[in-house]
């Protein structure tokens, strides 16, 4: 299969996880090529990507995003040491259901533990990014980075 159908398919696929996993309104806005350096400015998690196509997930957020639908799936407040937690788990839930999503297309995808990165810091090495945005009720954006290392 061509690299740039199973592009297509790991961005359908995370599309349909966030409006599975997260629970509100969220718009998808049109995904882009990036470059390198990609610099995330305040939380972000990543979680690898082998099998069928290398690479990696990033979820670049905020704060307030993560409290905010952190809020809307369990009815508290998400603070403090939680943040950085719930942001791994948050990336677990979509990157997890996006694997799943994508098993029904015979492509076939593991996940590594996420990585959970506070401030900024910049993230290179990869050979292809696509990001996808994605606006909150509040109109806050959460981006996701999908990089591709190789084809396999």
């Amino acid at each position: 299969m061509s690299l740039s159908k199973n592009v297509q398919q790991i961005l359908n696929a995370t599309i349909s996880s966030l409006t599975t996993v997260i629970p509100l309104q969220t718009k998808i806005l049109a995904p882009s090529l990036t470059v390198q350096p990609y610099e995330q400015k305040e939380l972000s998690v990543l979680i690898g990507l082998v099998g069928d196509i290398k690479g990696r997930v990033i979820l670049d957020t905020t704060p307030d995003i993560v409290n905010t639908i952190g809020q809307a799936m369990f009815g508290m407040t998400i603070e403090g040491e939680m943040i950085e937690s719930f942001t791994g788990e948050l990336g677990n839930m979509v990157v997890g259901n996006l694997c799943t999503t994508l098993e029904k297309e015979d492509l076939h995808l593991d996940i590594s533990p996420p990585t959970v990165m506070t401030g900024t810091a910049k993230i290179s090495g990869f050979r292809q990014a696509f990001k996808l945005p994605v606006q909150m009720e509040d109109g806050a954006i959460m981006h996701i980075l999908l990089t591709i290392d190789k084809d396999k």
